[in-house]
């Protein structure tokens, strides 16, 4: 018999769509919650529409929605408004992306929601968030990472603000979202009164910057971009080798010594100009040449055995493909599983980042069809029948 999963039990309406909000929701349908996603009719989540595509099935959309079950709504028609309100009377949880006060436009803000249901959990995930002068400034990740100050810590000295690899504004805002809605769970297990999340992008890349805030906020110092090493300890950076490059992090001095001695080099973890961390941060530039003279001379995975030997965090930089084929991260990890969709066919797609040893999340049905389970779930939840389901079809409410 199959484990039920953490969050068994809670149902959530999912009207997010692209990433940050289905990214959240994804998190939630893998631990078990019932995520209803709500779609307009006809054209649905945007990136239904983005590549790459397999059988005709978009992949992107396919990864962030397995274990959801589907139905389309039209908010803005009345009967499709009612509906959703009829929703919201058997739901915990509603979560939305759209720009702030959309909702409230549509009659079905937070306040609006509250009156049918004092026990729901309304989570906005938003470019700015739902207070403040830029509150309707439309937000996307690129704009959270060019205006938190990601971008501008991001990339080498000499080059251009670069965004990260992926999208991190939208996963660190989904992430953020998940935290908050379930932290909200939880007060209302004891007070039984549900409450608004509003969780911006830029809020949470700007939450994310850590210790770059933090340069600025006691030294007055404006953080730069620097390659790939890290503003506090030395060395703990990126570094050649005969047939690559791989990263080295000697966060502390017992690991400098350390590395030294692999190195064949034990007087520099005795040298006054490297001591301290502090010193090796100061002289980072003197330092990166001198460790590079012997990693040059060897091969990456050659490096990596004999500083992770010494107990020193080593590793190798991957590309995607040695990623997926690392049989720690793809297989003991889990990180990547095969599933079945009815079109698309067996598909891989990123597993579960977050591992539960008494409910383990899983991925267990694929992304629905647009408004797949729209009879299924309004006759479960709403006791209506299929003829009466086919007149709101007709009407333009579903």
């Amino acid at each position: 018999m199959e484990k039920r999963g953490a969050l068994s039990g809670l149902r959530i309406l999912d009207l997010t769509r692209v990433l940050a909000g289905p990214f959240c929701t994804m998190m939630y349908a893998d631990m078990g919650a019932e995520v209803i996603k709500v779609e307009q009719p006809g054209t649905g989540d945007d990136t239904r529409q983005m590549g790459p595509f397999k059988g005709g099935e978009s992949a992107y959309f396919m990864n962030l929605n397995r274990n959801k079950k589907g139905i389309t709504l039209n908010l803005k028609n009345p009967k499709g408004k009612a509906l959703f309100l009829d929703l919201v009377k058997k739901a915990d949880i509603v979560i939305e992306n759209f720009r702030p006060g959309t909702m409230e436009k549509l009659g079905l803000g937070y306040e609006d929601l509250k009156k049918v249901n004092p026990g729901i959990i309304y989570g906005a995930i938003s470019g700015f968030g739902h207070t403040g002068r830029y509150s309707q400034r439309p937000g996307y990740d690129i704009i959270s990472q060019a205006m938190s100050g990601l971008m501008s810590t991001t990339g080498w000295p000499d080059g251009e603000p670069t965004r990260t690899g992926t999208a991190m504004g939208d996963v660190l805002g989904g992430l953020s979202a998940a935290i908050g809605i379930l932290a909200a769970v939880h007060s209302r297990s004891r007070t039984g009164e549900g409450q608004k999340v509003d969780v911006a992008l830029v809020d949470s890349a700007v939450a994310s910057l850590e210790i770059i805030n933090m340069i600025y906020l006691v030294e007055g110092r404006v953080p730069q971009r620097i390659g790939n090493r890290y503003e506090s300890t030395y060395p703990y950076d990126s570094f050649r080798a005969s047939d690559g490059s791989l990263v080295i992090g000697a966060g502390n001095d017992k690991l400098w010594a350390r590395l030294c001695d692999v190195m064949g080099r034990p007087e520099l973890a005795e040298d006054p100009r490297y001591l301290k961390v502090p010193d090796r941060v100061a002289r980072h530039e003197e330092l990166k040449p001198i460790v590079e003279e012997w990693t040059k001379t060897l091969t990456v995975d050659e490096i990596y055995e004999k500083v992770s030997a010494a107990g020193v965090p080593c590793a190798p930089i991957y590309d995607i493909e040695q990623v997926v084929n690392d049989p720690h991260i793809a297989r003991d990890r889990e990180m990547f599983v095969e599933m079945d969709h009815p079109k698309a066919g067996k598909l891989t797609v990123t597993g579960s980042h977050i591992k539960l040893t008494g409910t383990p999340s899983s991925v267990r049905t694929p992304s629905p069809a647009l408004g797949e389970h729209t009879e299924e779930l309004f006759g479960e939840l709403l006791d209506l029948t299929p003829e009466e389901v086919e007149v709101l079809r007709k009407e333009g409410a579903i």
